[in-house]
């Protein structure tokens, strides 16, 4: 028995974390504490002792997770207090979302407040009674550090546990309960959201609400949908300053691109600096359909790099996509983003310097203060609060020449900061988030007519197919070192349907569709409330949690419903199958109350209601043998802002299967060599035509 700890191995050595496959459980690993993975044996560890449950969630690339691990998980003392009143159990949240998502929600009821490291007491019964985030080892400035509120906490347990019990059962009570099914949501909840955004609208800025600013892009993908059912210019001005103040800030990394996870600032300055994969999904989702929207080359020159950068830095070779980017190095959060303006001197020739500095605002005294004393560090955190062109004027430059001489900057620059060590990387695959980022680059390869993108989003959905799909069908939710685990959950099929979807539209290739219809029935079969509609977070059977809830609200990812949702009225356009029409308008009633509340919460599904009161449609191109008219016909649709519109492509491959797969497709043809565009906008077939123009024509003016 270790003394100072209280554990029964060696001082130094593993505990049980060091077999687990998440890389957050490994970074806890040699911790003192006597650390348990989710699952049956801690819980009957709990009762057997008569202990309570110490259950601490972040993930792997969380800043104040790591501080928390190095200040008192590392440390002997607190470690010594868990082990004795305690059984703790570390859970990462990317892979058990329905831990996190229900712990959450008590956090929410216990403190009104939640965030990561999220730090539950729990009864051996699972039932939370006590929520806390990042809390220091030591009291400071009149809070009480861990040791103590621990302490405390023990002591209430021995002397006073029925209150504690009573707590536990009344939160218990509160988190099993479900959203009640009311009327189909109407047209004017998409007016009440645009309402509340332009409310919450930082018109200086760009986005949405005070600091932190998180990019929240269905907040975007929404409001540009309004713009087009609507033609309300205030719209697209909220899209255009907010995806432009974004790309222009700290929150993007100037040098080698990919956005950090939000900004700490009203200013989009200094961020948080981990870069996660639903966040480079969605934003490049919204910056290719603001470049439709607008013909904008800077939004579609952002999105390409996005693109860039994901498959540079978080792309397996196997051609699956990673979670995430660590904020810190060598335990300096954003170390590696930041520069001196003497650092810049030593590697930029005279002229670059003095253009690159301008251009970034890069300063002696720096815009990075110490996150502890409040002062300036003398490191810059690269931005601009000019346009390209606006900086380029002032230089006396043309914008061709700016280019020019910030891209050699960026590839010095780059180079330079790998001799600082990258940030980890979290490279497990997660299924939910691949199918975010399957579905950003068929729509982008759509959008910028570049199949290399629809290559990436078919790699990475091949091997989701093969390594992460059980021999019945059913998914799995994480992959790392070569072994799939963890039951699949709603936002791995809601997400991966969506991901599957924009592939088919991208590449014709009748696999994909399957593949999503024979998903859809398996979430159907294994998640849906058949009672009131609407799907549950986890499966039928999963009885480790305590709650089985319905999630619709859309934070920074988009709730499974909310994508669901969507996706479901994409596949009755695809297929003609009103089944799935019929699932979509169960789960919209869901939202009828949510949305009378707070529309403003739910606005990927506002998204997708557009399409509900929009002039939604199926075009059907069928190519003919050796005529390329189809082709232009289907690159003309798509470099157009039309987001009700669902394409499809039959083509002399794939028609015999596309007619089992949609139904309604076998009867469109065409004359031999030729190519014909069949489109049906509001449930009306239009005349069939023959050319880009008329495609166009017919289809814009609904």
């Amino acid at each position: 028995m270790d003394e100072e700890t209280g554990t029964g191995r060696p001082k130094g050595g593993p505990n049980r974390l060091i077999s687990e496959v998440s890389p957050y459980l490994l970074q806890h690993a040699y911790n003192p504490v006597d650390w348990y993975a989710w699952g049956d044996d801690a819980f009957a560890e709990a009762r057997r002792k008569d202990r309570m449950v110490f259950l601490s969630i972040g993930y792997a690339t969380c800043h104040w997770c790591h501080v928390m691990e190095r200040e008192s998980f590392g440390d002997p003392e607190v470690a010594r207090v868990m082990n004795e009143h305690f059984i703790a159990i570390k859970v990462d949240r990317e892979e058990r979302p329905d831990l996190d998502q229900i712990y959450m929600a008590a956090s929410q009821i216990l403190t009104g407040s939640g965030g990561w490291p999220l730090n539950i007491i729990l009864t051996p019964e699972r039932k939370p009674f006590f929520a806390m985030t990042y809390i220091p080892r030591e009291s400071r400035f009149g809070s009480p550090g861990i040791i103590d509120v621990l302490t405390g906490i023990a002591t209430m347990w021995r002397d006073d546990r029925e209150k504690l019990l009573a707590s536990a059962q009344a939160v218990s009570r509160s988190l099993d309960t479900r959203p009640e099914r009311g009327r189909s949501p109407q047209r004017t909840m998409l007016d009440a959201g645009f309402q509340d955004l332009l409310l919450r609208y930082d018109r200086v800025r760009g986005g949405f609400g005070p600091a932190p600013k998180f990019p929240l892009p269905h907040n975007l993908l929404f409001l540009l949908r309004y713009y087009r059912l609507k033609e309300e210019p205030k719209a697209l001005d909220m899209v255009e300053k907010t995806l432009r103040s974004m790309a222009l800030g700290g929150i993007r990394d100037q040098v080698g691109f990919g956005f950090h996870r939000y900004s700490t600032d009203a200013d989009w300055l200094v961020p948080h600096f981990e870069k996660m994969l639903y966040d480079q999904a969605l934003l490049v989702l919204a910056y290719s359909e603001a470049f439709q929207a607008t013909g904008d080359r800077f939004f579609e020159r952002v999105a390409r790099e996005t693109l860039d950068f994901v498959d540079r830095e978080m792309t397996s070779t196997e051609g699956a996509f990673y979670s995430g980017q660590d904020a810190d190095t060598a335990g300096e959060e954003g170390g590696y983003y930041l520069w001196t303006r003497a650092e810049l001197g030593e590697l930029l020739d005279p002229d670059t310097f003095r253009i690159a500095t301008a251009a970034w605002h890069v300063t002696t005294p720096g815009n990075f203060l110490d996150p502890v004393t409040g002062e300036r560090t003398g490191k810059n955190i690269l931005h601009s609060t000019r346009t390209p062109d606006q900086i380029a004027a002032r230089l006396k430059m043309t914008p061709e020449e700016l280019d020019s001489v910030l891209s050699a900057a960026r590839a010095t620059l780059a180079g330079a900061r790998r001799e600082r060590g990258a940030p980890m990387t979290d490279d497990k695959i997660l299924t939910d988030w691949n199918g975010l980022m399957i579905a950003a680059c068929a729509r982008a390869s759509r959008v910028f007519s570049e199949p290399r993108y629809a290559d990436r989003a078919g790699a990475a959905s091949g091997f989701l197919l093969d390594r992460l799909q059980a021999g019945d069908g059913s998914l799995l939710h994480r992959y790392r070192n070569g072994q799939a685990g963890i039951a699949g959950q709603a936002s791995d099929y809601a997400f991966l349907i969506f991901g599957l979807c924009e592939l088919f539209m991208a590449r014709s290739n009748t696999r994909d569709l399957s593949a999503a219809c024979d998903l859809a029935r398996i979430f159907d079969d294994r998640f849906r409330d058949s009672r009131h509609g609407g799907y549950f977070t986890t499966p039928a059977g999963q009885d480790d949690v305590i709650a089985r809830r319905i999630d619709l609200y859309d934070g920074a990812i988009p709730s499974p419903n909310s994508v669901a949702f969507t996706s479901l009225l994409t596949l009755s356009h695809l297929t003609g199958d009103t089944v799935y029409e019929k699932r979509a308008s169960d789960i919209g009633r869901l939202y009828s109350g949510p949305l009378s509340r707070s529309p403003a919460a739910y606005t990927f599904f506002l998204a997708g209601l557009g399409s509900v009161y929009g002039p939604s449609g199926e075009v059907v191109i069928v190519e003919g043998e050796g005529d390329g008219s189809g082709r232009e016909m289907a690159a003309a649709l798509n470099r157009r802002y039309l987001p009700f519109i669902v394409l499809i492509q039959k083509t002399p491959e794939n028609r015999e299967e596309l007619s089992r797969l949609a139904p309604f497709t076998a009867v469109m043809d065409a004359p031999a060599g030729t190519s014909r565009a069949y489109a049906c906008i509001r449930h009306t077939c239009l005349r069939p035509v023959t050319t880009a123009e008329e495609l166009l024509d017919e289809v814009e003016r609904r």
